[in-house]
């Protein structure tokens, strides 16, 4: 009976070691966690504050309950896409004209843009008939005037010839005169400048001399004479011009 009672005591004082040993066990293992727990919350990345704009003020950090800066909509945002809308508004009220529409186009007077432009067609044709004229007029310019200078020879020897009636000079007379008859075809004549006032545009002046009886500025002289082809200069003449009458000599 003693054995047994002894036994069962011991027993009893064993569990009752266990259950102490748990419960400090438990204990024990509270305050590790609520540390492990601190040091998470102190490894967990920090969030970068946003950078401050010039002139914004210092955002308040959000209290419970109270939503934050970036839920916030962007009133100055709205404002000034309101004032763009406003004024795009304004300029195209002022730009339409209250009542003004615009009128369709006229149609256009076919009749008339076909008169003008049968009388433009008309004024072609007659230009361009003018330039074929002047073409074949003057498509001989530079022949003839190659011819000149024999026809200047055989009038001197003409003028210099002392018997006209030299069977020779005869001949030389008719080959004169078959040039000026082919120079007068083709629309040649000369041009006479003796007597006349000197004019820049048919006249070459290679001297000027003085004269009692042939007034200033009239051609005294020819050296080379001057031709026309069709009315428009094609050699101007070599002339002598006149000065006036000589000066006086002083009396002693």
């Amino acid at each position: 009976m003693f054995g047994f009672g002894k036994r069962k005591r011991r027993t009893m004082n064993e569990e009752e070691q266990n259950k102490s040993t748990q419960e400090v066990a438990s204990n024990s293992v509270e305050p590790e966690t609520e540390a492990d727990s601190e040091a998470e919350a102190a490894q967990e990345p920090v969030a970068e504050a946003e950078p401050q704009r010039e002139g914004e003020r210092p955002r308040e950090p959000a209290q419970e309950g109270e939503p934050t800066q970036d839920a916030v909509p962007d009133s100055d945002s709205e404002e000034q896409v309101a004032e763009e809308n406003a004024t795009a508004e304004e300029k195209s009220a002022a730009e339409e004209v209250p009542g003004a529409k615009e009128e369709p186009a006229a149609e256009p007077d076919w009749k008339e843009r076909y008169a003008r432009t049968l009388a433009d067609f008309d004024n072609y044709r007659k230009r361009m008939a003018r330039d074929r004229e002047e073409l074949a007029q003057f498509a001989a310019k530079d022949i003839l005037k190659d011819l000149l200078p024999t026809v200047d020879n055989l009038a001197l020897a003409l003028d210099k010839a002392e018997n006209k009636e030299d069977p020779f000079v005869q001949g030389v007379k008719l080959a004169y005169d078959g040039f000026l008859k082919a120079l007068a075809d083709h629309g040649a004549t000369p041009l006479d400048s003796v007597g006349e006032p000197f004019d820049t545009n048919f006249h070459e002046a290679i001297a000027q001399l003085p004269s009692p009886d042939v007034a200033e500025g009239v051609v005294m002289n020819e050296v080379k004479r001057g031709w026309l082809l069709h009315g428009k200069l094609l050699r101007p003449a070599q002339v002598v011009v006149s000065s006036g009458a000589p000066a006086q000599p002083a009396e002693a």
